[in-house]
C-alpha cells in the first residue's frame, strides 16, 4: 500500500558524505564481497557529529509536541497568506503563470514535508504526548485544506487565468486543469443552492459511510464449537480461543478466526455455520444503510453533471468511464471461465473424495484449495521462513534494485531520526553522481507504531521557478518481528513479497521527475499507482530472486533448493483463476450499484454469484452487500482498479523483464518512461511509449489460465 501523496523541493549539491556505500558490480562482484549473498556496506562510522538534517530535505524528523502544533499553525499561516494574495489578483489585469499559478504550485512544494513532518509522527512515536499533538495538527491542517478548497475568490482567478490559455508547457497546462477540476468537483462552478445541497449530501454520505463501519466493527457475534467440530485446526489456534462452561469453544466473526476455520477446518458443517454467519455481519440494517448511500452518491454526482457516481468516479481514472470498466471486468471473467471450470472440478473431486456426495458450496473453496496445494506443492510455509532473515533479505532488494535501475545507496550514519532502529539512505544516479533522493527504513516492531507495512511519501520532488529541483524523501514503515535476543528475526513469505512491493513504491517516489509536486512521487492516476510496486513484486517468484536473497538462518551461505523455487513459481498462480472470478463478481456488483439507481441489491448478488462463479450458488440467507465495506468507503465504484493494475503489471513483467530480471537498459527504459513523469502523464500514453504498442490483458490471462494441478 502507499500513502498520501505529497510535494517536495530543491536540492542543493550534496557534500560527500560519509557513509556507508552499497553498490555492486553483479553477481560475481556480490559473491566476492558477501558469501550470504547480500550485500556488503562499506562502513565509515562517523564520531562525534553533530545530528543534521538530510541534504535537500525539509522533512523535520524527531519533532517534539509542542514544536508540531507551532509547525501546524505557521503551515496554516503561510497558506492563508498564499491563497490570500492569489485571492487579490485584479481580474481586470493581467492574470498570469507567475502571479496565480506559480505562487499555489511553489506552496504545494514547500509546504507538503512540512506537513508530512508534523503528520508522520502519528505512526512512528512512541510518546504519547507527540501521537496526540501529530493527530491535532492533522485535524488542524486538514480543516485548513477544506476550507481553501472551497475558495471561490482563489477558484476565479485561476478561472480567468485557464480562459487565457496561455499555457507555460504541457505540464503546466496539466497542473492548472487540476486546480479547475479540483474547485469544480467541490461545487465551486456551481449556483450557491446547489453547492448547499452538495455540501450537505457530502456530510451524510461521511456519516453514513462511518456508520456502515462501525456496524461491522461493531459485531461481537461468536459461534460454539466442541473440539471436534474444530478437527483439523492447529492446537495452538485452539488455545487462543475463548470457552464457555460447558468446554465449548467460541469462534468469533473477526477475520482471523474466520479465515482460519474456513482453511483448515475438516468439518463441513462447521465451515458452512461459520461462513453463514461471516455473511450475515450487518444484516439488514447495513443493507439498509448501503441502499441509502449509494442513492445519495447518485444525488451527489448528478449535481455535478454526471450520470451516475460511477460515472463521477471513474471519470478522473485511466479506465474513464464504467462501461470500460464492465467491458475489462467481463472480458477478463470470460477469459478465465475455462480455467476456472478446469480448477473448480478439480476441487469438486477433492472433496467428493473425502465427504462424499455432498455438493460442493462457495463455502468450501477455501478448504479445498488449502488442502489442493499442499498435496501439490508440499511447501511448508514455516520451514520456509527459515531461508529469510530479515537483512539478507533487504540486502537482495537492494541489489536488485540498484542494478535494474542504475542507482546507487548510500547509509547516512548520522542523519536525525525518531528511532535507533530507523536507518537512512541517499539514493544518486549510477552514471552521473547525481543525488536523486532519500528514503528512511523504519523495519521493526514497537509500542504504538503503525501495525502495517507501507509507503509515506515525506517529500515530492518538483522544480522551482529558479530552475533548481527539489529531491523526494520516503518513509518504508513496516512492523517486522525481532527474534528474543533483540536481533532482527525471520520473514514469512508474504512478508518478503510485501517487502518488495513496497520498495517498488519507494523507486516510484525517488525517480519521479515532474515539475509539479502534485504529480510526483505517488501521484499517479489511481487506476496506475499501484503498478511499479506490482511490477518489483514479480522478482520475488524468480528462482535468481530467491537464491539471491535467501540463506538458511544458521548458515547464510545455503539458499533454498531449486526445487522449492520451482513450487514458488507455480504456487503463485495455483487455482489463480477461480480466486479471480470471484474477485471480479465482487467488483461487478460494486460498479453495477454505483451505475444504475434503485436497484435491488440482495437480488443482484444472486444474479450474479452463479453466472460468475460457474453456477456456485450463493449461501442461504446471507446478503454480502451488508457486509462488503469497499463499497461503503474508501473504493466505492473503484474496486475493479486492483484488478486494473495488475494486468497492465503482468504485461509490463511478461513483455520486458521475463528471462531478463536485471537488464538495466530496459530498467532505465522503465524509470524513465514510466517512473520519471509520475502523474503528469496520461497511464496509457506511458505505458504504450513503454511497450511499444497498445497495453493488453493477454499476459494475465496468460498467467492464471495455467493450470497447475
Amino acid at each position: 500500500m502507499e500513502e498520501t501523496p505529497g510535494n517536495g523541493e530543491k536540492m542543493p549539491k550534496q557534500k560527500r558524505e560519509r557513509s556507508s556505500l552499497l553498490a555492486f558490480g553483479g553477481a560475481a562482484a556480490l559473491l566476492t564481497l558477501a558469501a550470504t549473498l547480500g550485500i556488503t556496506a562499506f562502513n565509515a562510522h562517523t564520531k562525534n557529529r553533530k545530528k543534521k538534517y538530510l541534504q535537500g530535505s525539509k522533512v523535520r524528523a524527531n519533532l517534539s509536541a509542542s514544536e508540531i502544533l507551532k509547525l501546524a499553525d505557521r503551515i496554516i499561516s503561510k497558506s492563508k497568506e498564499v491563497h490570500d494574495a492569489v485571492a487579490s489578483v485584479p481580474l481586470d489585469k493581467v492574470v498570469t503563470y507567475m502571479n496565480v499559478i506559480s505562487p499555489l504550485a511553489e506552496l504545494e512544494a514547500q509546504q507538503f514535508p512540512l506537513v508530512q513532518s508534523c503528520v508522520f509522527p502519528k505512526m512512528a512515536s512512541t510518546s504519547d504526548d507527540v501521537h496526540k499533538a501529530s493527530a491535532e495538527a492533522e485535524r488542524r491542517i486538514d480543516a485548513h485544506v477544506l476550507t481553501c478548497s472551497k475558495r471561490e475568490d482563489v477558484y476565479r482567478v485561476v478561472k480567468a487565468f485557464a480562459a487565457r490559455g496561455e499555457w507555460v508547457n504541457a505540464e503546466a497546462k496539466y497542473y492548472t486543469q487540476a486546480l479547475m477540476r479540483d474547485f469544480e468537483r467541490n461545487g465551486l462552478n456551481l449556483t450557491l443552492t446547489k453547492t448547499e445541497e452538495m455540501q450537505r449530501l457530502r456530510v451524510q454520505i461521511d456519516e453514513l459511510s462511518l456508520r456502515y463501519i462501525q456496524n461491522l466493527n461493531d459485531d461481537s457475534t461468536f459461534l460454539l464449537f466442541t473440539e471436534a467440530e474444530l478437527a483439523g485446526l492447529p492446537p495452538e489456534f485452539l488455545k487462543s480461543l475463548g470457552k464457555v462452561a460447558d468446554g465449548k469453544f467460541k469462534v468469533t466473526l473477526k477475520s482471523h478466526h474466520v479465515a482460519a476455520v474456513l482453511e483448515l477446518c475438516e468439518v463441513g458443517t462447521t465451515r458452512s455455520m461459520v461462513a453463514v454467519a461471516y455473511g450475515k455481519r450487518g444484516g439488514e440494517v447495513n443493507l439498509s444503510i448501503l441502499e441509502d448511500l449509494v442513492q445519495l452518491r447518485h444525488k451527489f454526482a448528478r449535481l455535478l453533471g454526471y450520470s451516475s457516481y460511477a460515472d463521477y468516479a471513474v471519470n478522473l481514472r485511466m479506465a474513464k468511464a464504467p462501461s470500460k470498466v464492465f467491458e475489462f471486468l467481463e472480458d477478463i471473467s470470460n477469459s478465465l471461465t475455462g480455467a476456472a471450470t478446469m480448477e473448480l472440478s478439480m476441487l469438486k473431486d477433492l472433496k467428493r473424495k473425502e465427504e462424499g456426495d455432498h455438493p460442493f458450496g462457495i463455502e468450501d473453496l477455501l478448504y479445498y484449495v488449502k488442502k489442493a496445494e499442499a498435496q501439490q506443492f508440499n511447501m511448508d510455509l514455516g520451514a520456509l521462513k527459515q531461508y529469510f532473515p530479515v537483512n539478507l533479505v533487504i540486502s537482495g532488494v537492494f541489489k536488485i534494485v540498484q542494478d535494474l535501475f542504475g542507482l546507487r545507496f548510500v547509509e547516512i550514519r548520522d542523519a536525525e531520526v525518531w528511532h535507533s532502529d530507523v536507518t537512512v539512505y541517499s539514493v544518486f544516479d549510477l552514471s552521473s553522481g547525481e543525488l536523486l533522493g532519500h528514503f528512511y527504513l523504519d523495519m521493526f516492531i514497537r509500542e504504538r507504531k503503525y501495525n502495517h507495512t507501507c509507503v509515506v511519501a515525506l517529500q515530492n520532488g518538483a522544480l522551482s521557478t529558479n530552475g533548481s529541483r527539489q529531491i523526494p524523501v520516503a518513509l518504508l514503515i513496516s512492523q517486522f518481528q525481532k527474534d528474543a535476543s533483540g536481533q532482527p528475526a525471520l520473514l514469512r513469505f508474504s512478508e518478503v513479497v510485501n517487502l518488495f512491493h513496497e520498495f517498488g513504491h519507494v523507486v516510484q517516489h525517488i525517480c519521479n521527475r515532474t515539475s509539479f509536486a502534485r504529480f510526483s512521487g505517488l501521484g499517479f492516476d489511481p487506476d496506475f499507482v499501484e503498478v511499479p510496486a506490482l511490477v518489483l513484486e514479480s522478482w520475488c517468484y524468480e528462482s535468481f530472486t530467491l537464491k539471491l536473497i535467501s540463506g538458511f538462518h544458521q548458515d547464510i551461505t545455503k539458499p533454498i533448493k531449486d526445487e522449492m523455487c520451482k513450487s514458488i513459481k507455480r504456487w503463485r498462480y495455483s487455482f489463480s483463476a477461480l480466486k479471480m472470478k470471484q474477485e471480479i463478481l465482487y467488483c461487478l456488483f460494486d460498479q453495477i450499484i454505483h451505475s444504475t439507481e434503485n436497484i435491488d441489491m440482495a437480488e443482484l448478488f444472486k444474479h450474479l454469484h452463479p453466472r460468475i462463479m460457474l453456477g456456485l450458488p450463493m449461501l442461504e440467507d446471507v446478503n454480502p452487500a451488508s457486509c462488503f465495506p469497499s463499497s461503503a468507503i474508501g473504493h466505492e465504484a473503484a474496486c475493479y482498479s486492483r484488478i486494473w493494475s495488475e494486468v497492465f503489471a503482468a504485461d509490463i513483467f511478461a513483455s520486458k523483464f521475463h528471462e531478463s530480471y536485471l537488464n538495466q537498459y530496459v530498467g532505465m527504459q522503465f524509470r524513465n518512461k514510466i517512473l520519471a513523469p509520475g502523474g503528469a502523464k496520461e497511464p496509457i500514453e506511458m505505458l504504450t511509449g513503454f511497450l511499444g504498442r497498445e497495453p493488453s490483458i493477454q499476459a494475465f490471462i496468460n498467467s492464471r489460465s495455467q493450470c497447475q494441478l
